[in-house]
C-alpha cells in the first residue's frame, strides 16, 4: 500500500473521532509547547545576562583587592587593602591599557532641593566613561583638573537624576552629598537596570575628593581596566599580574589581588545556561512522554474497536505489514499534528515572555526541529505496540469478534 493511501486512511479515520483525536493530541501539544517555550526562555535569559555583562564596559578587566582572614573567618574578595591609587596609576602606563578607573565607593545621603535619596557615591577618574561604556546625556564628565584640585563636582546617573527631580537645566546647580555642597556638572545616559546596584543610580565625584572627604584612605577595593582591543585582554591581564606582583613584593604564594575578564564571566554564564536549558527541556519532555502514553492508549482502544475491520481487510488480502503501517501512520499523524500545534503555541508563548521580560523574541530553528523530531519519535515508539497488536490478529478470530 502506498504511503499516500496510508495517510488518507489515517486522516479519514481520525476525522471520524475529532474530539477523541484532539484530546489525544493534547498531551503532545502541551509537551512540545513547553519544550519550545522553556528553551526559548533559558536562551533569552542568557542573552539578557550576556548583554548586561557586555554593557559593563569595553574590553573590560576588573582588578579586585584580595581577602582578609580574621582567625578562622575569611572575608570576601575586595575586603583587603592591597590595592592603592598608585597601583592604578602604574597600570595606566602599560602599553595595552586604554583607560583605568579606580573606585573608592561609599553610601551617602544626596539632597537636591526638597528631594533626597541614599545613593552609592563613587570616587573615580576621567577614565570611568571609557572603561564602563558610559556616555554623557548633558554636561561634562570629571576632568583631570577636578582630580588634581580635589574639586567638589559631581556627575550623576539617570536614575539618580530622576529620583532627585534633576534634568538638563539643573547643570551648574548645587546638590548636597553627605552634608557637603557639590556642583552638578553632568548627567549620564541610562544604561538600563534596576534594583540593588543599578548602574544608573550612582553619584560620581573625583577620586581625590572622595578620599579626602569621605573615605580617608588611599586603598581601593577594585578598579576597572579597559584593554586597547579584545585581542589584548589576555596580554594585558598578564602584564597587570606581573606589575602588581612586583609592586607588592610577591615572589611566592598566592597573589593579594584577583583579575576577572569579561570572557571569564561570559563563559560562566554560558555554562550555567547550558545546564539550565537541558534541565528545563528535560522537565518539559515529561509532558511529551505523558502524551505518548495517551497515544498508545487510544491506539490500543482503536485496535479493539476495529477488530472486525482488521479481519475483513486481512480476509481480502491485506498483509500484516499493511495493517502495521496503517496503525503506525495513524499514531504518527496524531503525534506530528500535536507537535506542529505545540510549536505554534510555544513560539507565541516565547514571543510574549520575551516581550514582557525585555530580552526580545528568541527563535532557535534547532529547537523547533528537535521538537518535531521528538514528537515523531513519540508517535513511533508509542504506536508500534498497538500497530503490532493489530498486525498479529488472526483473521478468522477477528471476523468472529463482536
Amino acid at each position: 500500500m502506498r504511503f499516500s493511501d496510508l495517510l488518507r486512511l489515517a486522516f479519514s479515520r481520525l476525522g471520524t473521532g475529532k474530539l477523541r483525536a484532539a484530546l489525544t493530541m493534547l498531551g503532545v501539544v502541551i509537551g512540545v509547547a513547553s519544550v519550545v517555550a522553556l528553551v526559548s526562555v533559558a536562551q533569552g535569559a542568557t542573552k539578557g545576562i550576556s548583554d548586561r555583562l557586555q554593557s559593563l564596559g569595553t574590553n573590560l578587566l576588573t582588578v579586585n583587592a584580595g581577602s582578609t582572614s580574621n582567625g578562622i573567618t575569611r572575608t570576601s574578595l575586595g575586603s583587603a587593602t592591597t590595592l592603592t591609587l598608585d597601583d592604578a596609576s602604574a597600570i595606566s602606563q602599560l602599553s595595552g591599557v586604554q583607560a583605568v578607573e579606580p573606585e573608592l565607593s561609599t553610601s551617602k545621603l544626596v539632597i537636591a532641593g526638597t528631594l533626597n535619596e541614599t545613593a552609592t557615591v563613587i570616587g573615580t577618574t576621567p577614565g570611568y566613561p571609557t572603561v564602563r561604556a558610559y556616555t554623557m546625556w548633558v554636561g561634562t564628565f570629571l576632568n583631570q583638573a577636578s582630580i588634581d584640585s580635589a574639586l567638589r563636582v559631581a556627575v550623576i546617573g539617570s536614575t539618580t537624576a530622576d529620583n532627585l527631580g534633576l534634568d538638563g537645566s539643573s547643570i551648574g546647580s548645587t546638590i548636597s552629598i553627605g552634608g557637603l555642597p557639590f556642583d552638578l556638572v553632568g548627567i549620564m545616559q541610562p544604561k538600563g537596570g534596576s534594583g540593588f546596584n543599578s548602574p544608573d543610580d550612582e553619584v560620581l565625584i573625583p577620586v581625590s575628593t572622595a578620599r579626602e572627604l569621605f573615605v580617608g584612605t588611599n586603598s581601593i577595593r577594585s578598579m576597572g581596566v579597559s584593554a586597547a582591543s579584545a585581542d589584548q585582554i589576555d596580554t594585558v591581564s598578564g602584564e597587570i599580574t606581573a606589575l602588581l606582583e612586583q609592586r607588592h613584593g610577591i615572589t611566592t604564594g598566592a597573589d593579594d589581588f584577583t583579575i576577572t575578564t569579561q570572557a571569564q564571566l561570559l563563559g560562566t554564564v554560558s555554562s550555567v545556561s547550558d545546564v539550565l536549558t537541558l534541565l528545563l527541556a528535560g522537565i518539559a519532555s515529561i509532558s511529551l512522554l505523558v502524551g505518548g502514553i495517551g497515544i498508545m492508549n487510544i491506539m490500543l482502544v482503536s485496535v479493539r474497536e476495529r477488530t472486525r475491520e482488521i479481519g475483513i481487510r486481512k480476509a481480502i488480502g491485506a498483509r500484516g505489514r499493511d495493517i502495521l503501517s496503517q496503525f503506525l501512520v495513524e499514531a504518527l499523524a496524531l503525534s506530528l499534528a500535536g507537535g506542529l500545534i505545540g510549536i505554534a503555541f510555544g513560539v507565541l508563548a516565547s514571543f510574549g515572555i520575551g516581550l514582557y521580560a525585555g530580552w526580545g523574541f528568541i527563535f532557535n530553528p534547532a529547537t523547533v526541529l528537535v521538537a518535531v523530531g521528538f514528537s515523531l519519535v513519540v508517535g513511533i515508539v508509542f504506536g508500534v505496540w498497538p500497530a503490532s497488536q493489530a498486525a498479529r490478529l488472526d483473521p478468522v478470530v477477528a471476523l468472529r469478534y463482536e
